[in-house]
C-alpha cells in the first residue's frame, strides 16, 4: 500500500463532510458555498450551491440528497427542481449546524457547534439531534462536547460520535425507532509523545471495526480501536479535518486537508482532497 497522501483535489477553501457514492467522492467545500464531487482522476463538479454554507452529507434511500445547511441550522434535500428544506434544527441547535450521519432508513443524526467557536465565545454543550425521513426533529443526545463526525455500524445498531472537545469518541445502541440509548466511551484519546492530545473531527469505520479520525490539531489521521489504542498514524503535514474510506474496494482513506479554521483565511484557497491507499476496508454508514 502507499505510504504518503497524494493530492487529488486543491483550491479549494474548506473541504468538508466527504463521503464516497456512485464511483466519486463527494464533499462540501464549506466557506466556498458548494457540494463538489471529485472522481479518482482529479475530476471535479459542483452538484449545488448551498448559499448558508454546506456541511453533513447523506442520502435518503430512494437516492436524494441530504445537505446540512450550517448558518441557518437547517437540513436541506436536493429535489429535482432544487434544495428543499426538510427540517428547521434552529430548536435544538445553540450555534451553527456542522456534521451528519444518514442510516439506512433515511434517519439523518446531525450535530452542532453549541456556541460561537470563531468568535472564542465560551463553551456550550450542544445535541445531537435526529431527524427522520418526514421531517421530524428532537433531540438524540445531549450535553455533548461539540457533536462532530459520526458513524454507524454495518449491523445499524450503533451509532458513533466524535465529541471533538472531550477528545474522545462516544457510542450510543440505536433503538429501532432510531433513538439513541446507552451512552458510553468508545474511545478516550490520550496525548501523543509530543504531549498534543489528538482531537476527532471527521471520522469513518472500517470492517474490522476500528475507527480512522482526522484530527486538525495535529496534523494526522489515526487510526483507532475501542478503547482507545491507536494502531496506526498517518501525517498529513497540514490540518486534518475529515476523512473517509471510498474507492472501488472502500480501500482508498480520502482526507479533507486544510491551513486554517478561519473563515476569512480560507479565502487563500489552500484546501485539498487528498488520499492514500489503506490495507483494510471501509463500513457501514456513512
Amino acid at each position: 500500500m502507499a505510504n504518503s497522501m497524494r493530492v487529488l483535489l486543491d483550491g479549494l477553501r474548506f473541504p468538508e463532510g466527504p463521503r464516497w457514492r456512485d464511483d466519486r467522492l463527494w464533499f462540501s467545500d464549506m466557506h466556498a458555498g458548494v457540494v463538489q464531487t471529485v472522481d479518482l482522476h482529479g475530476r471535479s463538479e459542483t452538484v449545488v450551491s448551498v448559499p448558508h454554507e454546506p456541511s453533513g452529507l447523506g442520502w435518503l434511500p430512494d437516492g436524494r440528497l441530504l445537505v446540512v445547511s450550517m448558518q441557518d441550522r437547517r437540513l436541506l434535500r436536493l429535489d429535482p427542481d432544487g434544495l428543499v428544506p426538510v427540517a428547521d434544527l434552529t430548536p435544538f441547535a445553540s450555534w451553527h449546524c456542522n456534521d451528519m450521519v444518514v442510516d439506512r432508513h433515511g434517519r439523518a443524526y446531525i450535530g452542532n457547534f453549541g456556541f460561537d467557536l470563531h468568535a472564542q465565545a465560551p463553551f456550550v454543550p450542544a445535541n445531537l439531534v435526529l431527524v427522520t425521513p418526514d421531517g421530524h426533529a428532537e433531540v438524540a443526545a445531549s450535553d455533548l462536547l461539540f457533536p462532530n463526525g459520526a458513524v454507524i455500524t454495518p449491523d445499524g445498531r450503533t451509532l458513533i460520535v466524535a465529541e471533538s472537545f472531550g477528545a474522545r469518541l462516544t457510542a450510543f445502541d440505536i433503538a429501532a425507532d432510531g433513538r439513541l440509548g446507552k451512552r458510553r466511551i468508545w474511545a478516550q484519546l490520550a496525548p501523543g509523545p509530543d504531549g498534543r492530545t489528538p482531537i476527532p473531527d471527521g471520522i469513518c469505520l472500517d470492517a474490522e471495526g476500528a475507527i480512522w479520525m482526522a484530527s486538525p490539531v495535529t496534523g494526522e489521521l489515526l487510526r483507532v480501536r475501542e478503547g482507545g489504542c491507536v494502531v496506526q498514524q498517518i501525517a498529513t503535514g497540514r490540518m486534518a479535518i475529515a476523512c473517509m474510506l471510498g474507492g472501488p474496494e472502500r480501500r482508498t482513506l480520502f482526507a479533507c486537508t486544510a491551513e486554517t479554521l478561519d473563515p476569512v483565511a480560507s479565502e487563500r484557497r489552500s484546501g485539498r482532497i487528498e488520499a492514500i491507499d489503506v490495507d483494510v476496508p471501509g463500513a457501514g454508514w456513512p
